[in-house]
Formats: structure tokens, C-alpha cells, sequence
């Protein structure tokens, strides 16, 4: 989906698993001749270019498949980036900017004005491309405008963000994980546990898997509450053993072999999605759903009626809850998963909620990897594509 600005239609590429150099692009509205292009990967004498090795930056990755998010009164626009490719970090050396991160754009040139790198040397596959939610927060006793994002790294960031700036406030892990040791305090660089980081030719297992503790599927922030509301996945665990391969244009190019790629469940695992909501000005955790059968694998919608609306789970359910305290107010069960975006409107006075059920790519395969473990989950999910639409009773 594009983002519109001051007559441009920006968009990013994808194929983070082919070896592409990753790009964001605009368009104008009215002829659709190309006004600039971005590249998420440094080309030689740009910054950042001294974080490749070689030629690793031709093939890089760093897409930049999803939109990104617009601050109108600094005139920036908020993209995020995906892994860097091939997945095993030791095939390419060094930092990898702008792969894992989120990029501040000039929307009249495309210049990249400010970044910051979630995670450097990606190597377990962990996109961070959902866009960064802008939002003005009180915390530690002031006030600033604040880029979230809950990291497909399990980490939940909160950033500040200036004109020509990025600063890292604070972080931690939403979900369980064994790859971080802890973060930088002063650069927010994440401090990386070796034993966790896949390698060449060895199989390394981390925690969380390499769907993360939130894939693409969106967080959403309600002012009135003050809460971020995650759709998390606790308890996955993953590994795969890299390998060096030839990149082939057209073909999959993992750096590891497809059906070596995994998912197991912790052990004692009582559950694997989760709901939560997150208050960012105090790093707490206000209240969580868990779901004992079910990854939770749909985008989150709130409202400012205090409603969180979400899909996401096996069963086939569409769910809202009270923003408030996380309680169940209504269910019902429609033909498929819901990976979609709710969405609320009002037409003649009534208010309506809408959502696509249908189920499909990453939700499914980690439905496959669940039948597979033995944890009681049936493979029974099917695709769906209907759409659904539910008015509100006043």
C-alpha cells in the first residue's frame, strides 16, 4: 500500500530472500514519473557504505516492503527496512546499514535525514519493516515526540524523534529471548549473545523464532489509554545451520536450506499468542490475553470508544476487548484466520466494523510447524477471503 504525501505516491521494494539492494521510491500523483529513489542499501561514497564488506552491499537486502508512517509537521517521513541477505550475518560482514532499521526521509528528495538500527549484522531473519507508531509522550519526567515499534526482535523500542534526528530512549523484551544480552544505554545498540547467532555451517537455536516476537502484523496506540496493544507470539523458538550458496536471480537465496528452518516450542510452554497492552511512558506491562492453542498472527485495531479489535488465532475467531483493562466483551467465530486490519467507520450515524478473513503465508506456516509438534494444534485453518461486517449497537 502506498503512502500519499504533498502530491507524491511513495512506495518500497520487496524480496529480502532474493538478494535484492533494497529501495524506497516516490511517484508523482498526477503523471507518475519517478521523483526519487532511495536506496535502503549505501552505494559506494554514501554513508554507511563502510558497514558492507566487498560487494556485499550489491545483493544486500534491506527491503522495504510495508508503508511507512508520516510526521506532517516536521515534514519526515518514518520508513522501516527488512533483514539483510543472505540471513547467516557471517556472509555479510560488518553493521549492514540501513538493513533492521528505521529510516527518516525527506519526502521532497528522498534524502535520508536521520536512522537508527534496530539491530546490526541481522542474521536471524528479523524484518523491521511494520511501521514506527509516532506518538508525543511524558516520560522520565518530560516531554517529546516518540517513534514505537515493537521489534520484530522482541525488543519494544521507544525512540525520540527530531528534525534531523533519532535518539534511543529506552527498550526492552516484550517475549521471551535469548539473543540479546542487554542494550547500549547511550547508542541503543543491542549487545548480541554469540551462542544465539546463527553462523556457517554449525545449527544455532534462538529464541524467539524467526517470525519474532511480533512479525509484520500491526501494533496500534489509543490516546485515551496511553497503551501500545501488541500482537505477540511468546514461547517460539527457532534455528536453521547457514550455509554459503550462489546467489541465483529468481531463486530463493536463505543461506541455509529451506527445510532446515524451524520452530519448536519452549518447554512448559501454557500458551503461545498474546495480546498485550504496554504502557511506553513506564515501560509496564497493564495487561495481557494469552491464547494456550493459537499463535496470534493478525493485525490490532483500538478505537476511541476504548475498543481493541483483533483476529489472529486458529480457532477463527474476531475479538474485542476493553482497552482498558484487556476483559473480553465479544467474539464470533467467521470462516477462516483474520491476519487483516480491522477497520471502524460510521456511515448515517451508525458506526461499523469491518474485516478480511483469510489466512495464509506465515500464519499458516507456523500453523504447520504447531500440528507438527505434538502440542495438541490441528492443521484445519482454511484460507477463507470473506469479508466481514458488524454494526455497533449504541
Amino acid at each position: 500500500m502506498p503512502l500519499i504525501v504533498d502530491g507524491k505516491v511513495v512506495v518500497g521494494g520487496s524480496g529480502g530472500e532474493f538478494g535484492v539492494r533494497g529501495y524506497v521510491v516516490a511517484f508523482d500523483a498526477n503523471d507518475g514519473k519517478e521523483l526519487w529513489r532511495t536506496f535502503t542499501i549505501p552505494g559506494e561514497g554514501e554513508p554507511g557504505h563502510d558497514t558492507w564488506s566487498g560487494d556485499d552491499w550489491k545483493s544486500g537486502g534491506g527491503p522495504a516492503w510495508m508503508t511507512g508512517s508520516y510526521d506532517k509537521e516536521t515534514k519526515t517521513i518514518y520508513w522501516g527496512t527488512g533483514n539483510a541477505a543472505p540471513w547467516p550475518g557471517g556472509l555479510h560482514p560488518g553493521d549492514n546499514l540501513y538493513t533492521s532499521s528505521v529510516l527518516a526521509l525527506d519526502p521532497d528528495t528522498g534524502k535520508i535525514k536521520a536512522y537508527h538500527q534496530y539491530h546490526q549484522n541481522d542474521s536471524w531473519d528479523w524484518d523491521e519493516v511494520d511501521a514506527p507508531i509516532l506518538i508525543d509522550l511524558n516520560r522520565d519526567g518530560r516531554s517529546f515526540k516518540a517513534l514505537v515499534h515493537p521489534g520484530r526482535d522482541a525488543i519494544f523500542w521507544v525512540l525520540e524523534r527530531k528534525p534531523n534526528q533519532i535518539n534511543y530512549v529506552a527498550g526492552w523484551p516484550f517475549v521471551y529471548t535469548n539473543v540479546w544480552k542487554g542494550i547500549e544505554p547511550e547508542t541503543g545498540r543491542p549487545i548480541v549473545d554469540p551462542d544465539h547467532k546463527p553462523t556457517l555451517g554449525k545449527r544455532v537455536e534462538f529464541c524467539p523464532s524467526l517470525w519474532g516476537g511480533k512479525d509484520w502484523p500491526s501494533a496500534a496506540y489509543n490516546q485515551k489509554t496511553g497503551l501500545v496493544y501488541v500482537p505477540a507470539n511468546e514461547n517460539f523458538c527457532g534455528g536453521f545451520t547457514g550455509e554459503k550458496v550462489p546467489l541465483v536471480p529468481g531463486q530463493l537465496w536463505l543461506g541455509t536450506k529451506a527445510e532446515d528452518i524451524g520452530l519448536q516450542v519452549r518447554p512448559g510452554a501454557d500458551h503461545f499468542g498474546e495480546l498485550q497492552a504496554w504502557d511506553p511512558a513506564t515501560g509496564k506491562k497493564v495487561w495481557s490475553h494469552n491464547f494456550p492453542k493459537s499463535q496470534l498472527f493478525g493485525s490490532v485495531s483500538t478505537t476511541a470508544g476504548g475498543l481493541v479489535l483483533v483476529g489472529g488465532t486458529n480457532d477463527r475467531y474476531f475479538r474485542i476487548f476493553d482497552a482498558k483493562s484487556g476483559d473480553l466483551l465479544w467474539e464470533q467465530k467467521t470462516n477462516s484466520g483474520i491476519m487483516a486490519m480491522p477497520i471502524a467507520y460510521e456511515v448515517d450515524g451508525t458506526e461499523y466494523i469491518a474485516v478480511q478473513s483469510g489466512w495464509g503465508v506465515d500464519a499458516q506456516r507456523i500453523q504447520d510447524a504447531l500440528a507438527g509438534d505434538n502440542v495438541g494444534v490441528e492443521n484445519n485453518v482454511p484460507q477463507g477471503g470473506v469479508i466481514w461486517v458488524f454494526a455497533v449497537k449504541k
